[in-house]
């Protein structure tokens, strides 16, 4: 490998090679729970189109994505998909011992960015959801082959900041993918569908959608706190011959059920076509 980056004197410095939404999300949480300081966040980007973002935040900004592994131990590659193998050729000299190396990009393997690396790099993969942008993501993350439990806490710890946040096999950052990353999708059009059915019966539409919204965010709490299977909070809804049990007959003949469990089949089995390509 590399000389050894550049020692860090006090708190890590954590860098962003891509500095999109997700990106952008990801440092907002670190800095907005106390996990790093805006001045010790470097992201780098071609132009300053989203980088104008991370200024906003009291980032430091640059045009080199070297210059980012250069200053930062910790490193989140936060680029399109299909980027990200000639940035990772880009870098790979200035990568050391020191770095952590964490991709977010869907779709591209571990192995892939092992075979773009140094030898003994410490790589992991983060799949993130959209909810990031408000602290409230679902993620998973699957380790490389160098690196350890240490380095997986880390990144967990500081994760946390942007949601809730697993460790898995590779093998499933595909299936979350089709459950939670696509899975957003799915439930909007759940809460618009429900809107929707409100505003039939002579609901304002504004009110509908936050009364949707609403019931998703609570009826979520309850499943998380309380460590519930959906099925039992829908039962204690439930009364006998009550309003509840008409709805979910009439959800049943439209096979509620068995259309999401496709959409996320269908999300899933995609993911894994662009991860082989």
């Amino acid at each position: 490998m590399a000389a050894a980056v550049a020692a860090e004197s006090g708190p890590r410095r954590v860098g962003f090679v891509g500095a999109g939404r997700m990106a952008e999300a990801i440092a907002q949480g670190l800095i907005q729970a106390g996990k790093v300081e805006a001045q010790h966040v470097l992201a780098s980007a071609p132009t300053d189109r989203n980088l104008c973002r991370f200024r906003a935040l009291g980032c430091q900004t640059s045009h080199s994505n070297r210059e980012v592994l250069q200053s930062c131990s910790l490193v989140f590659f936060a680029t399109k998909p299909h980027i990200l193998p000639a940035v990772l050729v880009e870098v790979a000299p200035v990568v050391t011992a020191e770095h952590i190396l964490v991709s977010v990009a869907a779709g591209v393997s571990l192995s892939t960015l092992e075979e773009l690396l140094p030898p003994m790099a410490r790589v992991l993969r983060v799949s993130p959801n959209l909810p990031c942008v408000v602290q409230e993501g679902a993620m998973v993350m699957a380790r490389g082959r160098h690196a350890g439990s240490g380095e997986a806490g880390l990144l967990r710890t500081l994760l946390e900041a942007c949601g809730q946040c697993e460790e898995v096999p590779e093998a499933q950052v595909d299936v979350h993918t089709g459950l939670s990353g696509s899975g957003v999708a799915f439930v909007c059009a759940f809460s618009e569908a429900l809107a929707e059915g409100a505003i039939k019966m002579g609901m304002p539409s504004g009110l509908a959608h936050r009364i949707a919204a609403q019931t998703l965010l609570g009826t979520a709490k309850m499943l998380l706190q309380k460590g519930q299977h959906p099925a039992q909070l829908r039962t204690d809804v439930c009364t006998p011959g009550g309003t509840t049990i008409y709805g979910l007959h009439a959800l049943e003949q439209g096979a509620l059920r068995a259309a999401a469990m496709s959409a996320v089949e269908a999300a899933t089995c995609r993911a894994r076509e662009l991860s082989r390509k």
